[in-house]
């Protein structure tokens, strides 16, 4: 059984996403070369030269055809979709096909899978025509023949039916030949393929045959699939100035697909990546500003990334205009196998719970969400402390086993003595203790103290605790229960 490809082609700006009413099209060697709805309900058409263009559409904004960004473009949308399968490879300058015969079932079926192909492609600024079909000359021919309803054919009869009915000259090899093949009246591949083989060599050359066997399944098909490299550092050119911290998710989420493909495709996930916003350069330069985001739990899903993204840009100032962003993913790990537990965990998984604090740490920025990190230390004062849940200096010491409140004050409070008896709004009953601490003589903060429970006439319960120096004692408020 062949394996079902997947090619995508015409990788060209999606105009259909424009705001402006300004009709726009491409000129390759003064010829028409693409263009939008609005040019094309202008009266433009394919081919059409420069100055019947401007004739048209005096307001047609009309932009030189670049081959080294059709490149650059399609390397970028190779590289987002190898989320879907490991083995993409270039046909040609604006065609991609993808082995998907092992990706089917894990993504839903051909349907499901075609939409969050459509999707990403969309996302990435761009239209695409798909076809599938048992090989990967045959899909490349579905999806370039104008006028088809149905560009999938996952059988092999069915697909020869298909192919039969698609003109002779979609095969590249034919175009040379178009006079002589109309001439003969062979307008199909059917009445091709049912040409005599001897006589269609002599005449063609094996290039056709060979093109056209590929097409039917009866010659082997090789592909240089797409190696990824071994670091991700992309960067996208924006097409005019931004002064909007905001706008500049539109173009990062262009980088952030990339690089969702990139760590799918090395089985790795992102705990930290960098994006540089750079700004104008010359004599007015302005340093790149640098967007740092940690995650608490390393990920590789583009919906998480791209909420992270957008909650960062969203509370930043730009230091001046963007002109270009650069994403690199600084720190990898490798991606986490599924969960090997039958049930799910009630409330949520750990990776909800860091996905949130990744969440509200770029929303409310990094010094308002805390975390408690004990240290081995039995002075509450430092083993108690909070840092940013982003840290990765965490200390996961266990604290000491003992029945201490949660809520402790920064600074001890003095507490007054009456009736031989600790005061604090009313007189303090003991409950529990003493708890003893004799430690810190190595530093300057040496600790002698007596910890105790206690609890006033409100029925509130206080830590408080006794401290021995020299022949005084004094009594602090260090701490409230719930």
């Amino acid at each position: 059984m062949h394996l079902p490809l997947l090619p995508l082609e015409v990788f060209r700006p999606h105009w259909s996403e424009r705001t402006d009413t300004t009709p726009h099209a491409v000129i390759d060697h003064g010829q028409v070369f693409s263009l939008c709805e609005l040019a094309r309900q202008a009266g433009i058409r394919h081919g059409m030269r420069r100055g019947g263009v401007t004739a048209l559409a005096p307001d047609a904004m009309l932009h030189e055809r670049d081959a080294g960004r059709e490149r650059g473009a399609l390397d970028g949308v190779a590289l987002t979709l190898l989320q879907y399968t490991p083995e993409v490879a270039m046909v040609d300058a604006a065609s991609l096909v993808l082995d998907v015969s092992a990706s089917l079932a894990a993504f839903g079926g051909r349907l499901a899978l075609s939409r969050r192909v459509r999707t990403s492609v969309r996302q990435m600024g761009f239209s695409a025509r798909l076809g599938m079909a048992p090989t990967a000359q045959a899909a490349w021919l579905l999806a370039n023949a104008a006028g088809l309803k149905l560009r999938r054919s996952l059988r092999h009869a069915s697909m020869v039916r298909r192919l039969d009915t698609l003109p002779a000259l979609l095969l590249p090899a034919a175009r040379p030949y178009a006079d002589w093949l109309d001439g003969i009246g062979c307008a199909t591949l059917g009445a091709l393929r049912r040409l005599p083989r001897a006589g269609l060599q002599r005449r063609c050359g094996g290039a056709l045959i060979e093109e056209m066997d590929r097409a039917y399944g009866e010659a082997p098909e090789l592909h240089e699939w797409i190696e990824v490299a071994p670091h991700f550092d992309g960067r996208l050119e924006l097409p005019e100035r931004v002064e909007q911290a905001e706008a500049v998710l539109f173009a990062a989420r262009r980088l952030v697909l990339q690089m969702v493909g990139w760590l799918n495709a090395r089985q790795m996930a992102v705990s930290r990546f960098v994006l540089l916003l750079e700004h104008e350069r010359g004599r007015q330069a302005v340093a790149p500003t640098a967007l740092d985001i940690t995650l608490a739990e390393a990920a590789w899903r583009e919906d998480h990334l791209l909420r992270l993204l957008k909650e960062r840009l969203g509370r930043m100032e730009l230091a001046g205009p963007v002109i270009a962003i650069r994403l690199e993913a600084a720190r990898l790990e490798a991606m986490a196998p599924p969960t090997e537990s039958l049930f799910p965990e009630p409330g949520g998984t750990i990776a909800d719970y860091h996905r949130l604090l990744e969440l509200l740490t770029a929303r409310l920025g990094a010094d308002n969400v805390l975390t408690p990190a004990p240290l081995a230390d039995y002075r509450p004062e430092i083993s108690n402390r909070w840092l940013p849940a982003s840290s990765s200096d965490i200390d996961a010491a266990k604290p000491p086993d003992a029945d201490r409140p949660f809520w402790l004050l920064e600074n001890p409070l003095p507490l007054m003595m009456r009736g031989n008896r600790p005061f604090y709004g009313s007189p303090l009953m003991i409950l529990a203790g003493p708890e003893r601490i004799e430690t810190g003589w190595w530093d300057a903060n040496c600790a002698v103290r007596d910890y105790f429970i206690a609890q006033g006439a409100d029925q509130a319960c206080y830590w408080i605790y006794r401290e021995r120096v020299g022949e005084d004692i004094r009594w602090f408020l260090h701490g409230l229960f719930a």
